[in-house]
């Protein structure tokens, strides 16, 4: 028997229909369901469009800014807690239970245990066991983990900052203020994509010269360009 979550999904594309509708077939497989699934397309997209109404998802059309997509489709939706996935995601079954567990428990906002999709590897592992580590000595979890958060707690932290990169920093460490924030045991599938095209030790030294990059102050703008795939960097950077 299917049971529901007042949990809302908020997903934000790109020019990524395959993927989106792989994670949303997961989704719609799972026992339990969110209440609503709000997808925020960079643009207008028929492909999109249609994945949406085979899925019987939300849509709202944003600028092609991550930050902006993700806030636009928090406040668009109307359950008390919110989730926000990547669409190339690959999510347990399992994974609206552990957010509605560590809800009923006090929890107001958190995310998953960093884990690589697809086949193992001892590379893939150490990476994974890194960023634990970075995590533990107080670092920021990104979006790829799956940040969710009650509605409450977003809004009164302002949400997500609307620039290109790094906006989940300034709301994560507000989240963490209010000493609610926990990072569940639950692993989320991230996938490699990145890694595997630009290389596995290549793409970490990239990442965290990028984090280096936005902690002294390089805007968020000019670090995506070193970030994204170049024929994305100037709609995502506007």
């Amino acid at each position: 028997m299917t049971s529901n979550a007042d949990i809302a999904i908020v997903i934000p594309v790109l020019d990524d229909a395959a993927a989106l509708r792989a994670l949303l077939a997961r989704v719609r497989d799972w026992p339990t369901q969110p209440a609503q699934i709000r997808i925020v397309p960079g643009a207008p997209s028929a492909d999109i469009a249609t994945v949406c109404r085979d899925f019987g998802c939300d849509i709202t059309v944003s600028r092609p800014r991550r930050g902006e997509q993700l806030d636009a489709g928090a406040r668009a939706t109307t359950p008390t807690a919110i989730w926000f996935v990547h669409a190339d995601a690959e999510p347990r079954a399992s994974s609206l239970e552990a957010i509605a567990a560590a809800l009923a428990a006090g929890a107001e906002s958190g995310c998953f245990r960093f884990e690589f999709a697809g086949r193992p590897s001892w590379m893939k592992r150490m990476i994974a066991r890194g960023v634990a580590a970075r995590l533990y000595c107080g670092g920021i979890p990104y979006g790829d983990q799956g940040l969710w958060t009650t509605r409450a707690a977003y809004d009164a932290c302002g949400g997500f900052a609307h620039e290109p990169l790094f906006e989940e920093v300034l709301l994560v460490k507000r989240l963490r203020k209010r000493g609610t924030f926990v990072v569940l045991d639950e692993p989320l599938g991230v996938s490699p994509r990145r890694w595997e095209r630009d290389g596995w030790l290549q793409r970490c030294a990239a990442n965290r010269l990028l984090a280096l990059g936005h902690a002294v102050g390089i805007s968020p703008a000019r670090l995506a360009a070193r970030y994204y795939d170049p024929h994305l960097v100037e709609d995502r950077s506007q």
